[in-house]
């Protein structure tokens, strides 16, 4: 690769607790990976134009609202929107299986729950940038 690997980490909603995205920024940073973090109390919006703005290769979301069902989409159907086809969506956070499984159905990238190890998480996105993105 030409370049580290961008990701964006997110906070969406009114989820204010954010101690677990700034652990994972710095591990994917320590990781060798360019991490913007976008502060709390984002909407799915701002998250996307981010994005774009920062040309991401990723896109890292933790939620511990409740309110995956209803954020996971609402990105999904704007990165369509904008053309983010080859960005992965990913995150973690306090997600039932069940909704881990329909959320992967829509097209979102593995989900992490609490305990993954930090360089579980960033093997996956090395990896899949790496099988995914050419730059």
């Amino acid at each position: 690769m030409k370049r580290p690997i961008r990701v964006l980490v997110a906070k969406v909603g009114l989820d204010g607790h954010d101690r677990g995205a700034k652990v994972i920024a710095t591990a994917l940073r320590d990781a060798g990976m360019e991490v913007i973090y976008t502060g709390l109390r984002q909407t799915p919006e701002m998250v996307v134009n981010a994005a774009m703005q920062e040309d991401v290769d990723a896109i890292g979301v933790s939620i511990l609202s409740g309110a995956h069902l209803t954020v996971f989409p609402k990105l999904i159907d704007l990165m369509k929107e904008k053309g983010l086809n080859d960005v992965l969506l990913t995150g973690g956070g306090i997600i039932p299986q069940e909704d881990v499984e329909q959320l992967n159905e829509m097209g979102v990238g593995k989900l992490f729950a609490p305990g993954t190890t930090t360089t579980d998480i960033a093997d996956y996105i090395k990896n899949w940038v790496a099988q995914n993105r050419s730059f």
